[in-house]
């Protein structure tokens, strides 16, 4: 993820936004997932991004300039997110036949309020949100956030209270400050610790060469990041279809792992507003939370549900789920990896 001022883990508040779970209750057991163009040789597919398109998409762009969608038989159109909009309810409508979550949370809070969608493949490994501090107060383990000052998104507090939590930490021993998207309170000296999205190079780059990073993986809480998801009825009506996009994506990801300095410049070119110096910096770092063993194992956008199990026991027990926690197996479907198991790359 790219951009200064990107909500952190934007949780219940972007679910909510649009009226999502009034459209989830009216649209139940209806089928919405529809083409285009029905006589068409080619189907038009909508993604519904949650984001402006950025690094943390890069392999979708690489998809579309190299002709991977077409080669599947299918014309893809990305729609991008925003401060101002709504993931789910494209997807709800059928405006759009799938979307991508910036975190796995957020389909969880989703389907815990009634609204019918699931996880088919993760694009990021881990959430790319981390804690950054400076040597003179260091924070390499949540250990170590213990007396100090930590400042943190309100939308991201949630995930503060989890790990403190997974840690047995009482919240009480550490001061928690709200803070916005940038990192000038590190380092004015108003708090010890700040958050952001590790991919979020230049916002990082005032902090210096000094910086100590915490990320999210190893403060014991499973996240998930990039989050490809579509509703009950596309999973057990329209698998084939998802499972072109995610033939599709996957290899586009394989690709930019290969040629990384040509994916961005082709990300660039598609979008222009992304900064070609900034996003050559950034690319092993996204590279980094897309390929890992497990995925050189078990393919790129595999994942694991007893990782979705675990957010769901941990979110439950600070109160996270309003209307009560999701059953897990609501939560996702291994059915579309399954699909294109020999088709989606083993790199780690």
């Amino acid at each position: 993820m790219n951009g200064d001022d990107k909500q952190i883990v934007v949780g219940r508040r972007t679910v909510l936004k649009g009226g999502a779970f009034a459209l989830a209750a009216a649209t139940a057991g209806i089928s919405v997932f529809v083409p285009r163009h029905s006589n068409a040789a080619v189907s038009k597919v909508v993604i519904k991004y949650d984001w402006l398109m950025s690094n943390g998409q890069i392999g979708d762009i690489v998809a579309v300039k190299q002709g991977l969608f077409q080669a599947e038989g299918l014309d893809v159109e990305f729609s991008p997110g925003g401060p101002n909009s709504a993931t789910v309810p494209p997807v709800i409508t059928g405006d759009a036949q799938l979307g991508q979550f910036s975190d796995s949370a957020q389909l969880l809070l989703a389907r815990s309020s009634g609204v019918p969608i699931k996880i088919f493949a993760c694009g990021f490994r881990m959430a790319p949100f981390a804690f950054y501090s400076l040597p003179k107060a260091p924070i390499r383990t949540v250990k170590d956030m213990i007396g100090k000052r930590i400042g943190i998104q309100p939308t991201a507090r949630y995930v503060l209270d989890a790990i403190l939590l997974k840690n047995n930490i009482d919240p009480s021993s550490l001061t928690i400050t709200n803070i916005g998207f940038d990192m000038t309170p590190l380092m004015t000296g108003q708090v010890d610790a700040v958050t952001g999205w590790i991919t979020n190079t230049q916002a990082l780059s005032i902090i210096g060469p000094d910086r100590i990073d915490l990320m999210m993986k190893d403060t014991g809480l499973p996240s998930y990041a990039n989050v490809y998801f579509a509703t009950d009825d596309a999973v057990s009506g329209h698998a084939e279809t998802l499972a072109k996009v995610l033939r599709a994506v996957a290899k586009g990801w394989a690709w930019t792992h290969e040629h990384p300095e040509e994916a961005v410049k082709l990300a660039v070119e598609a979008y222009p507003q992304l900064d070609l110096a900034v996003e050559l910096k950034t690319v092993p770092r996204i590279l980094s939370l897309s390929f890992d063993a497990t995925t050189g194992k078990d393919g790129w956008g595999s994942f694991d549900p007893a990782a979705l199990a675990e957010q769901i026991s941990v979110y439950d027990k600070i109160g996270q789920f309003k209307s009560g926690a999701p059953k897990l197996e609501d939560c996702y479907t291994t059915r579309i990896l399954e699909m294109t198991a020999g088709d989606r790359p083993k790199i780690a």
